[in-house]
């Protein structure tokens, strides 16, 4: 049986609900529920590659990464489980065409501190022996950063959250937001009708779906992303960096003591009826980009993968906001394939601007829903819209 009030309702189980879940609740708001309709991490989040890197066009995107890699690597000691955050560092290859756009992009995550440089292929030879860069003109390379494991981030922050008194409630669907004179007063349940202030809509996919019943259009499109894995031969048992092949368009990182997962293939597709799993040319052809770039793989093997979905905004960027003449509503969307390493800071950035009127451990005003409106947009300096 649901609760029939709550000072906040969160729609939506990922990564990203559960984080401002607790995000929430530390700050103080205990009768706080979160609602999914399936179980926690069955969307996007459950099919994330999972890479955790700070490279960057913007310096709202850079930071957020950048900060969120520190709760990562102190998830167990900041909520008391642990992250699976592996460090593997992370490899950019560029060809000419995007070299000055790494310097830039370099440039600019020195000056907010991020842990990163340029290297020549002689000292990427030092870093990993393994990858063969001889196409490359631009190289950076960030030593900190990896992987971490998005169902274990999300049940930290779930668990944690239920610690301080919040509610999670699976297999709900919240089937209609009622608004009264401009302002939130409910959402509707499988269970009945919770009153509350405070929406969050952080539904991945089903995001525009939430918002459209509210007469709200967002412009978010749904792009499959497929996964993968590759068995590393004998001679790779030790492990080599994640790596952002801008000039193949595809990137790679290790998981555990002998896979290799490709992320490759953002194509636009169908929410409800997209194919879940690999395709074999998208395999055959990601497997030739990882030997080219991996010489010895040509000796590992297939072992299946999967897809998931990105939810994309024009400009490669989540929007992060409170929605527009109707008070108490805010949304949590939109990630572009950045959610999971970004999911730290957008918790708190988003407690900060329900509880307090704005975002104040970072400035997320160039992430408001009006900049398509305004033409204060952001992007990619790459090719690879990935990297904006």
């Amino acid at each position: 049986m649901v609760k029939k009030n709550a000072e906040a309702v969160i729609i939506g189980g990922g990564v990203m609900g559960c984080s401002i879940l607790y995000n929430l609740a530390n700050k103080g708001m205990r009768d706080v529920l979160l609602f999914e309709k399936d179980v926690l991490c069955s969307g996007s989040t459950g099919k994330s590659q999972a890479i955790l890197r700070m490279h960057y066009s913007n310096p709202v995107t850079t930071s957020m990464a950048w900060e969120s890699l520190n709760i990562f690597q102190n998830f167990e000691q900041i909520l008391g489980h642990v992250s699976g955050y592996v460090k593997t560092g992370y490899v950019v290859l560029t060809d000419r065409e995007d070299s000055q756009a790494l310097k830039d992009n370099v440039d600019m995550q020195k000056q907010l501190g991020v842990e990163t440089s340029e290297v020549n292929r002689e000292e990427l030879r030092e870093i990993a022996p393994m990858l063969n860069a001889d196409d490359a003109v631009g190289i950076a390379y960030e030593p900190q950063s990896g992987y971490a494991d998005p169902y274990l981030v999300s049940m930290g922050y779930s668990q944690a959250a239920r610690d301080l008194g919040a509610e999670i409630y699976v297999g709900n669907e919240i089937t209609k937001i009622i608004v009264s004179n401009g302002r939130v007063k409910a959402v509707v349940t499988n269970e009945g009708v919770v009153e509350t202030s405070n929406v969050i809509i952080a539904a991945g996919p089903w995001s525009s779906k939430v918002l459209g019943g509210l007469g709200i259009d967002v412009p978010l499109e749904t792009y499959r992303h497929q996964i993968i894995m590759v068995h590393r031969p004998p001679q790779l048992a030790l492990s080599h960096p994640a790596v952002g092949d801008v000039i193949q368009g595809f990137s790679f990182r290790p998981d555990s003591v002998d896979l290799t997962l490709i992320g490759i293939r953002e194509d636009l597709d169908d929410l409800d009826s997209y194919n879940q799993g690999v395709d074999e040319n998208t395999a055959e052809e990601a497997i030739g980009k990882l030997i080219k770039r991996i010489p010895p793989m040509s000796e590992g093997y297939f072992r299946g993968g999967w897809a998931g979905l990105f939810t994309v905004t024009p400009d490669w960027h989540p929007i992060l906001d409170k929605i527009p003449d109707i008070d108490g509503l805010y949304c949590s969307i939109g990630f572009s394939g950045h959610g999971f390493k970004l999911s730290p800071m957008v918790g708190l950035c988003m407690a900060e601007l329900i509880t307090e009127g704005t975002a104040t451990s970072l400035d997320i005003s160039s992430l408001r829903l009006s900049r398509f409106e305004n033409g204060n947009t952001l992007g990619s300096k790459y090719r690879l819209k990935v990297l904006a």
